[in-house]
C-alpha cells in the first residue's frame, strides 16, 4: 500500500524523478540571485523595479515547469516529425527578425522579435537553434539504413545548419559558433561519415573566414557586430597578457566586465556574502543575465557555486543514463544531442564569469533572468524527461536493448 501511494504521489513528475528533483531545486534557488541581481536593472539601467522582475523570473520559472510537464503528454516521435515543419518556421522568423529584430535591458544587438499586438517579445535563435538539433536527430535516423548521396547531405544536413549559422551570426555570433559546435557533435553521434564531417568542418572555417573579412573590410553585411567580436576578442588576449593592475586605462575600460566579475568572486570567497548582500552586482553588466554567476559566488561563496555545479553534474549523468537506457536511437541521440546543448552553455557561461574564454551572451541555464532562453532550456528537459518516461514502455514491449532497422525507421 506504501508503495502505491508513493507512485501515486510522484505520478505528476512523470520520467527521471532524480533529474526532476535537480530542475525544480534549480528552479527555486534561481529566484534569490535573480531577486539580488535584478536591483542592478532598477537603479543602473533605470528599467521596471525589482520586485517586478522576480516576479517575471517567477512566473517565467512556472511557466517553463508546466510547459516541461505538457512536454511529457506528447509522445516525443511527433516532436521529431514535426520538426522540419518548425525549423522553416524559425528560419522565417529569423529572417523576419533581420530586418526589423529589436534591443532590450540595455543589450546592443537586435535578437528580439516582438509579438504584434502585445509587449512579449522573444529570441527566435534559440527556437531555431533547437528546431535544428532536433531536425538533425531525426534525419540522421531516418537514413541510417544506407549510405547518402552527397547531395542529400549538402541539402538535408549541411545546407540547414549553414543557413541558421548564417542567419544567427550577424547579430549573435556566440550562438552562431555553438549551433555549428553542437551540430558537429551530433553529426558525430548519429553516424554520419566521417569524410562528411571532414568536409563540413572545413567548408564552415572557410565560410567563417570568408564571412569576417567581408565583414571588416566593406560594407556588404549592414549592422554586423564583428567589430565587437575582435574587440572582445583582443581585450580577452590583452587582459591575459598584462597584469590586473597595469596602468593602461584603455585595457581597463574595454575589460571592465571581466575584472567586476573576478572581484566579485574574490570578493565572495569560501562561505560568501550572504544572499542579497553583493557588493559588486551594481557595478556588473548583465549581473542578472550573463554574469550571474559571480554573483551567486560572491553571495554564496565557493561553497555554494561548487553545490550549483554539483547539480548541474548530476543533471548531466543523469542525461547521459537516459541515452544510454534508451533502445530507441532517435531517442538515444536526441537526449545525448540535448544535453550537449545545455553543458555547452552552462560551461560557456561559467568560462566568461572566471575569464577563462572572451565575453559572449550566454545566460546559465534555468538561473539566468531572461524569458526565451528559459524556456527553450525548460522545453529541452522536458523531452529529455519525456524520452525518459519511455524506457520502461519499451522494456516492456520487448524491444530490450537491441533494434531491428524497422524498429529505427519506425520510431522516427
Amino acid at each position: 500500500m506504501d508503495e502505491q501511494n508513493t507512485e501515486s504521489r510522484f505520478e505528476f513528475l512523470k520520467g527521471d524523478k532524480v533529474l526532476w528533483m535537480v530542475i525544480l531545486v534549480i528552479s527555486i534557488f534561481s529566484i534569490f540571485p535573480v531577486y539580488s541581481a535584478s536591483s542592478n536593472l532598477e537603479y543602473i539601467v533605470n528599467n521596471g523595479t525589482t520586485t517586478g522582475h522576480v516576479i517575471k523570473h517567477m512566473f517565467f520559472v512556472v511557466l517553463g515547469l508546466g510547459i516541461m510537464r505538457l512536454v511529457g503528454t506528447v509522445k516525443y516521435e511527433y516532436i521529431g516529425k514535426l520538426s522540419s515543419i518548425l525549423l522553416g518556421l524559425m528560419i522565417v522568423l529569423l529572417v523576419v527578425t533581420m530586418f526589423t529584430g529589436q534591443t532590450i535591458d540595455g543589450a546592443s544587438a537586435s535578437r528580439w522579435l516582438k509579438i504584434p499586438g502585445t509587449p512579449i517579445s522573444f529570441q527566435p535563435s534559440s527556437f531555431a537553434f533547437l528546431m535544428l538539433i532536433i531536425y538533425l536527430c531525426r534525419y540522421l535516423t531516418k537514413k541510417i539504413t544506407r549510405e547518402r548521396l552527397p547531395i542529400e547531405n549538402i541539402m538535408y544536413i549541411f545546407g540547414p545548419i549553414l543557413l541558421v549559422f548564417v542567419l544567427v551570426a550577424k547579430d549573435n555570433g556566440s550562438t552562431a559558433l555553438m549551433i555549428l559546435m553542437v551540430s558537429v557533435v551530433v553529426l558525430v553521434i548519429g553516424q554520419l561519415h566521417w569524410k562528411y564531417i571532414a568536409g563540413f568542418i572545413s567548408a564552415s572555417f572557410i565560410a567563417i573566414v570568408l564571412f569576417l573579412l567581408i565583414a571588416l573590410n566593406t560594407n556588404m553585411i549592414g549592422g554586423n557586430r564583428v567589430h565587437t567580436w575582435m574587440s572582445r576578442v583582443e581585450t580577452f588576449t590583452s587582459s591575459k597578457a598584462k597584469s590586473a593592475d597595469t596602468d593602461d586605462e584603455s585595457v581597463k575600460a574595454k575589460n571592465y566586465q571581466v575584472m567586476q566579475a573576478k572581484a566579485a568572486i574574490v570578493h565572495g570567497g569560501i562561505t560568501g556574502m550572504g544572499p542579497g548582500k553583493s557588493a559588486l552586482k551594481q557595478m556588473l553588466p548583465q549581473s542578472a543575465s550573463d554574469f550571474i554567476f559571480a554573483v551567486i559566488v560572491e553571495e554564496y561563496g565557493v561553497i555554494g557555486a561548487a553545490f550549483l555545479i554539483s547539480l548541474y553534474l548530476i543533471m548531466m549523468i543523469r542525461i547521459v543514463m537516459i541515452a544510454s537506457k534508451m533502445p530507441a536511437f532517435f531517442g538515444s541521440l536526441l537526449v545525448l544531442s540535448l544535453g550537449v546543448m545545455i553543458f555547452i552553455q552552462l560551461a560557456v557561461n561559467i568560462a566568461v564569469a572566471v575569464n577563462l574564454i572572451p565575453v559572449t551572451g550566454q545566460p546559465l541555464p534555468l538561473i539566468s533572468y531572461g524569458g526565451t532562453s528559459m524556456l527553450v532550456t525548460y522545453l529541452q528537459l522536458g523531452i529529455i524527461l519525456n524520452i525518459s518516461s519511455r524506457i520502461q514502455i519499451y522494456d516492456e514491449e520487448g524491444m530490450g536493448k537491441k533494434q531491428s532497422i524497422a524498429e529505427i525507421n519506425d520510431i522516427a
